[in-house]
């Protein structure tokens, strides 16, 4: 079995940057479903990413095979309809991965900070910086 670091052993590994969300199409759609919980039309959703319909519908097949978006295809004034929502394990994982995201953040802000304000320099070696 594979020894899994702490976090304390691998500050930086992120292990909750999941592979499905982090890709910036998938991102855009879950963010957009996140705050549209009770779902939004495939045109909506296009719209929203500026992605062309061969790019949404490939990506939506990911995020549902995943169980994390659902899509419902009906009929409206004669018309077909699709309509797209995120599911509870699909806002579950979205926020987990949000949480990862912003440590990301946090860390690199506080190695971009100045020594002055955190007492202490990150430093490179030389064949890094």
């Amino acid at each position: 079995m594979k020894h899994k670091p702490q976090r304390n052993e691998a500050p930086f590994a992120y292990e909750g940057l999941d592979r499905v969300i982090h890709e910036r199409a998938r991102l855009s759609i879950l963010t957009s479903l996140v705050t549209h919980p009770k779902g939004l039309t495939f045109a909506d959703l296009k719209q929203l990413c500026a992605l062309t319909d061969g790019n949404l519908s490939r990506h939506l097949t990911v995020l549902e095979n995943a169980g994390m978006v659902e899509i419902a295809k009906g009929v409206d004034k004669n018309r077909s309809l699709t309509t797209c929502r995120i599911t509870a394990i699909g806002r579950k994982r979205f926020l987990g991965y949000l949480s990862t995201l912003e440590q990301v953040v946090q860390d690199a802000a506080q190695a971009a900070t100045p020594a002055k304000a955190t007492g202490h320099v990150a430093r490179l070696a030389p064949s890094e910086g």
